[in-house]
């Protein structure tokens, strides 16, 4: 079975995304990381990285005096879970209108638009 991906906030993506990034930080790395991206203070970073912890998306390793954080979670599996929570809520789970829409809105180029083709022609294929 597989293990259950937590939901995390929209602020607490930023966290994740520093973990996911640069691997095990402490508390402190992960506020320096943040700094000049967002405007919170260093201790709400680090009720964040708390939340994170009790919601088992991230995961504490002591190192004598030290607390090092990292992802307990795999990023592409966190991307795929928040994709279909949406799609569910905004297109009650039907990806084809979905889809469209990103297509249609989306500034796309020549190089882009033959990824995409690849990935429909992979998916056609099985």
């Amino acid at each position: 079975m597989r293990k259950a991906i937590p939901k995390i906030a929209e602020s607490e993506w930023r966290v994740m995304q520093v973990l996911w990034e640069h691997g095990p930080q402490t508390a402190n790395d992960v506020v320096t990381a943040l700094s000049g991206a967002v405007k919170w203070k260093p201790r709400t970073i680090k009720t964040l990285i708390s939340r994170l912890v009790k919601k088992g998306a991230v995961k504490v390793t002591e190192e004598g005096y030290r607390y090092r954080y990292s992802a307990a979670v795999d990023e592409s599996a966190c991307i795929g879970s928040e994709t279909s929570s949406f799609v569910r809520r905004v297109y009650q789970g039907a990806m084809k209108p979905a889809l469209a829409a990103f297509l249609e809105d989306a500034d796309l180029s020549p190089e882009e638009i033959d990824d995409i083709q690849q990935i429909l022609d992979q998916k056609r294929k099985g």
